[in-house]
Order: C-alpha cells, then sequence, then structure tokens
C-alpha cells in the first residue's frame, strides 16, 4: 500500500470465534502503512481463529483489555465472525471501550458481524453502513441505513460484508484511518 500513516496506534478488538483473516490481513494492512496495532481481547494469551466454521490458527493477544485504556489509541479494528462479535457485545468492558472510540469520533472499522458491537455500543445510528448479511435487520433496528456494497464509508466508519471484500476494506481502512491521523495532528 503506497499511503503510510506511521505513529497511528490501532486496538484490533477480537475474541474467540473471530474470523481469522478478518483480523490478519487488515492487521498486515494497516502494519505496512506503518500503524502500530495490538491486538486486544478479553483475555490474555491467544485467541482461537476460524476459516467459517472450522477452527483456524491460534492467534496471538497483545494486551489484556482489562490492561489498556482506549485512549491510548487512534483507531479501531472490529474484525467479524459470529462468536468473536457476540462474546464483544455482552461484554460491558468490551462495550464501553468501544463507545469511547464512536463518541470521540476515532476511526472504526467494521468487517462481517463486528458491527453487532457496535450496535451494542450504540454507535450505529444515522450511519449507512454493511455488513454480512444478517445484520442487516439488526443495523436497521438501531438507527443504521443498511446497504449491501463491498466498503462503505461513513465518515470515520467503515464497513464491510466479509472476506472477499478485505482488499476494497484494507484500502478505505488505511484511507480513512490516515484521514483520522491527519485530522488529530491538526
Amino acid at each position: 500500500m503506497a499511503q503510510t500513516i506511521n505513529g497511528l496506534r490501532v486496538a484490533a478488538l477480537a475474541m474467540d470465534g473471530v474470523e481469522q483473516v478478518e483480523l490478519t490481513k487488515p492487521v498486515a494492512a494497516l502494519r505496512e502503512a506503518g500503524t502500530t496495532v495490538t491486538v486486544v481481547s478479553l483475555k490474555a494469551g491467544q485467541i482461537q481463529g476460524m476459516n467459517h466454521e472450522k477452527p483456524g490458527d491460534k492467534l496471538p493477544v497483545d494486551a489484556a483489555l482489562a490492561d489498556v485504556k482506549p485512549d491510548q489509541f487512534d483507531a479501531l479494528l472490529l474484525p467479524g465472525g459470529v462468536a468473536n462479535p457476540d462474546t464483544l457485545r455482552a461484554d460491558a468492558r468490551a462495550v464501553a471501550f468501544v463507545k469511547h472510540f464512536a463518541q470521540a469520533g476515532k476511526p472504526i472499522g467494521a468487517i462481517c458481524h463486528g458491527p453487532w458491537t457496535l450496535i451494542e455500543a450504540e454507535a450505529v445510528r444515522g450511519h449507512t453502513m454493511t455488513s454480512w448479511p444478517s445484520l442487516k435487520t439488526d443495523l436497521t433496528n438501531a438507527g443504521a441505513k443498511w446497504v449491501d456494497q463491498e466498503c462503505v464509508v461513513d465518515g470515520t466508519l467503515v464497513t464491510s460484508r466479509n472476506p472477499g471484500d478485505i482488499p476494497a476494506f484494507n484500502r478505505k481502512l488505511v484511507e480513512v484511518f490516515a484521514g483520522g491521523k491527519a485530522r488529530q495532528a491538526a
């Protein structure tokens, strides 16, 4: 990727059941662009990645949620998978962490089922978004306008539908996160 965003600090919030490529590929793209990405989870050590319904790799966690504060980060990545955001949206600490980014206007990228946590954080009302198709009703009921597009940018929010959209998601993620860094420097 040509664009660089050196110095940006990104939290990638994930838990067991994360769709592996929706974490690893965006993290790699963000690191390639010069960001420092910290994989944050409800637990320390490792989380279980998934390749759709089949277990993938054990993925390293850089920091437990209990050991970080949202103001340590400039942007947030919310990968999908079904179990991952379902677990996160049921945890008050994770919801508060996500809510901080939304209320502060910090860039957020969410793919597939990742927007479930945004719904719980009351961060979707008035936004145009996309997601895995089964979240359409959830997002609409929470006040978002759902569209079926590979990647949607609404202000500082970037959303995509599924692993097939990762190339477009990564491009827009880097672009929007770079814009967020520029806004913070001004």
